[in-house]
């Protein structure tokens, strides 16, 4: 992935939130199945890691080697990674048709008021 691709992408995941937290127990296989499941429906995603430095740098790159996702930037306890799902890609790439709603109908004037007999 080039430079171009992860300033996009960068930009792209700034505005989300951190979708999966890792606590106390650290990286276990359930919190594992859920990056994966994430991944999957997201493509780009936001972890936050709470542990200490080097902790956090062994955890993001356990997670790299086990899910083959990138990661694109790592700023504080936030990591934000991206593994491309290509049946995500054909979906999007074949919008469904929409047809056009009717136009609504103009609204008829209203008559004006004679004002010339009132008594």
């Amino acid at each position: 992935m080039n430079s171009t691709d992860k300033k996009q992408l960068r930009a792209e995941a700034h505005s989300q939130k951190p979708v999966i937290m890792i606590g106390q127990a650290g990286l276990t296989p359930a919190v594992l199945a859920e990056i994966e499941i994430a991944l999957d429906c997201h493509e780009l995603l936001k972890v936050r890691i709470r542990a200490e430095r080097e902790d956090r740098q062994r955890i993001s790159q356990e997670i790299i080697a086990s899910t083959g996702a990138e990661l694109i930037q790592m700023i504080g306890q936030i990591a934000v990674l991206y593994r491309s799902n290509p049946e995500k890609r054909i979906k999007k790439e074949a919008p469904i048709k929409k047809s056009k709603p009717k136009p609504k109908p103009k609204p008829k004037p209203k008559p004006k008021k004679d004002f010339t007999n009132r008594w």
